[in-house]
């Protein structure tokens, strides 16, 4: 498995263990409170804590394992899978800040607009790192 597929499996894993939670956790308690509600301040704090420390881990561990295929050099191959992974993650985030921006506004308030535009950027996150585990599988 190529290293930078291994990067993209451990976001995809990081983001569901830590953002999973935490949006279930959201969509449980209404999101309809007024700003600042510290009430999804906290568990947000946490999910963004865990998946930094996650993450930071999971780079070092990877590093450690393989530490000449971490500072391989991008070639065509990865750099034309990022910019169609970034490209697909791009439209992503566009549809989900307009559905934020331009809809929500006329019938939502406070936590759930904040939680919705957190929501459009991790999907966007998703659909980058699927996309590049999606084609790293498909040429192999």
């Amino acid at each position: 498995m190529p290293y930078r597929e291994k990067i993209a499996w451990l976001s995809l894993i990081a983001m569901a263990v830590t953002f999973g939670p935490y949006f279930a956790f959201a969509a449980a308690s209404g999101g309809g409170d007024r700003l600042p509600g510290l009430r999804f301040l906290v568990p947000f704090g946490i999910a963004a804590i865990a998946q930094a420390v996650l993450l930071g881990l999971g780079h070092w561990f990877l590093r450690r394992r393989s530490p000449l295929d971490a500072r391989m050099p991008l070639d065509e191959r990865d750099r034309a899978i990022d910019r169609r992974s970034v490209t697909l993650a791009y439209y992503a985030l566009i549809a989900g800040m307009i559905l934020v921006g331009v809809v929500m506004p006329f019938n939502s308030a406070g936590w759930s607009i904040v939680n919705a535009a957190l929501f459009a950027i991790i999907i966007a996150e998703v659909v980058h790192y699927a996309s590049v585990v999606t084609s790293y599988r498909l040429q192999s």
